[in-house]
């Protein structure tokens, strides 16, 4: 599970998501969160609502997919 952190350009990030080959969710810390960020309603309601609610500290992406979360590790990492 990577840490969901730093995220300066929503279109790109998308991109990546759309790139993997299975699902990927931004999971909350507690798991009452949830989100398939392949939806394409999810990236464009679900997860700007998400982003704004100051209660929410700290999320995490998962995926079906192992290669897949390399990918979206290296694509955070290179964000920092």
């Amino acid at each position: 599970m990577g840490k969901f952190a730093n995220l300066k350009d929503a279109n790109e990030f998308f991109s990546v998501i759309n790139s993997c080959k299975g699902d990927v969710y931004l999971v909350s810390d507690n798991g009452d969160i949830r989100i398939n960020l392949k939806s394409a309603i999810s990236q464009y309601v679900g997860l700007m609502n998400i982003l704004n609610d100051e209660n929410i500290k700290d999320l995490y992406l998962e995926t079906d997919n192992e290669k897949d979360m390399r990918i979206l590790e290296n694509y955070m990492n290179n964000l920092q």
